[in-house]
């Protein structure tokens, strides 16, 4: 069944319409007809079964037969990625959708070659949230995830925010197996943390400066293996690794 993106304010009547892109891709691309059924979702936990109305030129209106409410996981995984060269973090973005992250943040290191102005940083970004819309559709989660306006990692730490387990990708001989630090969280306060944070940093790890920043805030820092990762698949491995932790208790 194909599917399409609504944001939840124009998901609440009886009769929907895709317009735009989504209404493009239905009527141009997939040629849906009237009558035929597809499912839309709403990024904040809706799914909604609808049947096609006649189809018109530039839009596509839409019945709601169904709706379907998907709880969110338990947790929520926020991963801090050092924008890696080229197109890589719409790769590393579309990854993170299909392993349930909560948020992306864009980060502007100093061994990051791209650098933004606000503006350029915010077009950015809003071409990063389409990414991720599109991996919502494609692997059928209710949830869109958050995807931050790139900045420098020391902007981000000048906000103060917390996680329950804060962690970041180290090369540095102090790094610890992710599973030791669950296990010291679950030992101290008897579940799993609720909050995660993890830092991967670009090709070459984030400067000595920035690491120290990072682990003075607290983060702790983990060993992704013996192998010296790519920062798109230390992404991908950090994710993995965090959900199967934060899903033993299922």
């Amino acid at each position: 069944m194909h599917r399409f993106y609504l944001p939840p304010g124009e998901c609440k009547n009886e009769v929907i319409c895709l317009t735009g892109r989504e209404a493009h891709h239905a009527l141009q691309v997939l040629r849906v007809r009237d009558k035929e059924r597809l499912m839309v979702l709403d990024g904040a936990g809706g799914e909604l079964l609808c049947e096609a109305l006649a189809p018109g030129r530039d839009e596509l209106r839409l019945k709601v037969v169904q709706r379907n409410s998907v709880a969110p996981l338990p947790y929520q995984l926020t991963l801090l990625q050092a924008i890696p060269k080229g197109k890589i973090i719409e790769t590393i973005i579309q990854k993170s959708v299909e392993l349930g992250v909560h948020r992306v943040v864009p980060l502007l290191s100093d061994r990051v070659t791209t650098q933004l102005d606000s503006e350029s940083a915010a077009a950015k970004a809003e071409h990063w949230r389409q990414t991720a819309i599109e991996a919502i559709k494609q692997c059928g989660s209710a949830w869109l995830p958050t995807i931050e306006t790139p900045l420098k990692p020391k902007d981000f730490l000048a906000r103060g925010e917390k996680f329950e387990l804060p962690l970041i990708a180290s090369l540095q001989p102090d790094r610890r197996h992710p599973r030791e630090y669950f296990k010291s969280f679950f030992k101290e306060h008897g579940r799993l943390p609720k909050t995660v944070g993890v830092w991967v940093g670009p090709e070459g790890d984030f400067t000595p400066a920035e690491m120290n920043a990072v682990k003075s805030a607290g983060f702790l820092p983990i060993t992704l293996g013996r192998l010296v990762l790519r920062s798109e698949t230390a992404a991908v491995y950090s994710l993995s690794v965090l959900n199967y932790e934060l899903q033993a208790e299922d």
